[in-house]
């Protein structure tokens, strides 16, 4: 369990499921939480299967320091149970591959391991939380998500969630002094705000 002492950002109760809480990321309190779920081979997408908790700690200390990406540790009844991220897409190496349009803000996903048995709608209630958690701000128009092209059990989800799938692209190679991303093949996936958010 997360030693982290931020505070949740926002709640959500999900019927049948439980509360669902979303609190910044940590970096030193949450490293080794994060570390042992990202070296997983069922988060090899995820794209850091061969970072030790040093350098996860790093790369979340840099994602800390922005003001245009942010992490969440993402909580069930107080349990740890995924990792959210949101970018403001217009800062991010995604803008090289569509036309970036004002309100758009970019999502990744990495759910953690289940503790027993497979709990079926465990992934639709996370989504449900994250969608509200995303639509809170009032400024969101609509959410990309660009998950690696192979990852198929991730593309299902979205469209499961209701995203419509766009072409599929190529993220440039990101190799800078404070972070490096390799070049990656991703599918496009995007969802328009409900009426209600707008």
């Amino acid at each position: 369990m997360t030693t982290s002492t931020r505070r949740p950002v926002y709640e959500h109760l999900v019927e049948g499921f439980g509360t669902v809480t979303i609190a910044p990321v940590d970096p030193a309190a949450d490293a080794a939480l994060i570390h042992g779920w990202v070296s997983e081979e069922r988060a090899r997408f995820w794209g850091m299967a061969g970072a030790d908790r040093a350098l996860v700690q790093e790369i979340y200390e840099d994602v800390d320091r922005r003001t245009t990406h942010h992490a969440f540790i993402v909580s069930r009844d107080g349990e740890p149970v995924g990792l959210f991220q949101t970018y403001d897409c217009a800062e991010d190496r995604v803008s090289e591959c569509y036309e970036v349009q004002p309100g758009d803000i970019g999502v990744h996903l990495l759910i953690g391991p289940s503790r027993g048995a497979v709990e079926h709608g465990f992934s639709a209630a996370l989504m449900t939380a994250f969608m509200g958690f995303v639509w809170s701000d009032g400024r969101t128009r609509r959410v990309v998500a660009e998950p690696d092209a192979r990852n198929e059990k991730a593309i299902a989800r979205l469209v499961r969630t209701g995203f419509v799938l766009g072409p599929e692209v190529e993220l440039p190679e990101i190799d800078l002094p404070e972070v490096y991303l390799p070049a990656k093949p991703a599918r496009l996936a995007f969802l328009e705000a409900p009426a209600v958010a707008r």
